[in-house]
């Protein structure tokens, strides 16, 4: 049995995991080709496991050492197993990781959150569902279905959000260069959040990135298709 724990977060089903941010580290434990078990959390559970180490997922175990945040994951794993294909290939990909975490962050996870905030509450059990809404519209400052008011016009907005990395993937199949890295996961982790808690289709015709995320779905033995879109 492996000694390495990923805690993740799940709704009502433990088998559709579906935060961005414990995607990254999935992708980034199967890209250091690393066994590992994932043991998804509700949002009101996360507290207490690993006495308290952390409010938020993912939380990797990995023998004796406890690491939280994604970033700080995948940093852990590249120090830790060298021989393992790098998640950055050196500092210029740490910087650009940086980057793109923060871009990510402001600009693709704001409005998935306008888009699928109230499908997130719906996946989740009654005591999450509590916890959530009254977490969510206090952090927004308004109620969810006022978060979603213009959801179509979102959905619609979002394909010029991806004109950044679209330009990028008309020269090369992925974010890295040739293979994927970190940088990949942190974008696919943000999509991947939105196809599994909303299903909706957020790519342009013809669109690059489109093509792209279907590359990062299939890597790893297709681990990102464990889990069906919404």
């Amino acid at each position: 049995m492996t000694s390495r724990t990923l805690y993740s977060l799940c709704g009502s089903d433990d088998a559709r995991p579906f935060s961005p941010h414990c995607w990254k580290t999935v992708l980034s434990l199967a890209h250091k080709g690393l066994e590992f078990e994932e043991r998804p959390l509700a949002f009101t559970a996360i507290p207490g496991v690993e006495n308290g180490f952390s409010k938020t997922v993912p939380v990797l175990r990995d023998g004796d050492q406890l690491i939280k945040d994604s970033f700080e994951i995948a940093l852990y794993l590249d120090e830790a197993y060298p021989d393992a294909p790098t998640l950055f290939n050196g500092e210029g990909g740490k910087a650009l990781s940086r980057f793109v975490e923060n871009w990510s962050q402001t600009q693709l996870h704001p409005a998935i959150v306008k888009i699928a905030v109230l499908d997130i509450h719906d996946m989740l059990d009654e005591t999450d569902r509590a916890y959530f809404r009254e977490s969510r519209t206090k952090a927004l400052g308004r109620t969810l279905e006022e978060v979603i008011a213009h959801r179509d016009a979102e959905i619609g907005a979002f394909p010029a959000k991806l004109e950044p990395i679209r330009r990028m993937l008309n020269i090369q199949p992925f974010i890295g260069g040739d293979s994927p890295l970190f940088a990949d996961y942190i974008v696919f982790g943000a999509l991947q959040w939105a196809r599994i808690t909303a299903g909706v289709d957020l790519f342009g015709q013809k669109d690059p990135v489109r093509g792209w995320f279907d590359r990062c779905l299939d890597l790893h033995g297709a681990r990102g298709r464990s889990v069906t879109a919404a």
